[in-house]
């Protein structure tokens, strides 16, 4: 089973402000609806309430401390682990990491492919993602987005596999 991650970050490693994404990118939803839509995405709780239900046509896997967390439609976790077994066990054949900061640097080591939305712009957050983790990954795949009418800020989306 292969282990992805999707993550948007600005050119100053933000990627969630108030547990939202700080950015208006319809390309990128749409890139990232076509990527994740029938497999298994897994993501923490605040990422999880910050979406507000169940992504459609994919298996939501959470993973939260809170042993009595429930939420409808979804599988609920108290490991990482439990949620790629219970996948691995579903026979996905891809899990897509959304979110959030925490799940990201806990996930890396085992992660296969980044899905890595640049997002050319420095914004006010307070959640961040280390690019400087990638270093372990090498870039297969660039598409640049210029901003427009939909796009607030333009954007690269970068593929990168692990070396």
């Amino acid at each position: 089973m292969k282990i992805s991650i999707v993550v948007a970050v600005a050119e100053n490693g933000v990627i969630g402000k108030n547990n939202q994404l700080p950015w208006r990118l319809s390309s990128d939803l749409k890139h990232f609806k076509k990527l994740t839509t029938g497999h298994a995405v897994l993501m923490g709780r605040k990422t999880y309430e910050s979406i507000g239900r169940p992504l459609p046509k994919r298996t939501n896997l959470i993973v939260t401390r809170n042993q009595a967390y429930q939420a409808a439609g979804c599988e609920v976790f108290t490991s990482i682990d439990q949620a790629l077994e219970f996948a691995q066990k579903s026979n996905e054949t891809e899990v897509f990491i959304i979110g959030g900061a925490q799940i990201y640097q806990q996930i890396l080591p085992k992660v296969d492919t980044v899905y890595l939305t640049k997002v050319k712009a420095e914004v006010v957050g307070d959640a961040y993602f280390d690019l400087r983790l990638l270093d372990q990954f090498k870039t297969v795949n660039t598409e640049s987005v210029a901003a427009g009418e939909k796009d607030e800020f333009a954007f690269e989306i970068v593929e990168m596999e692990h070396i």
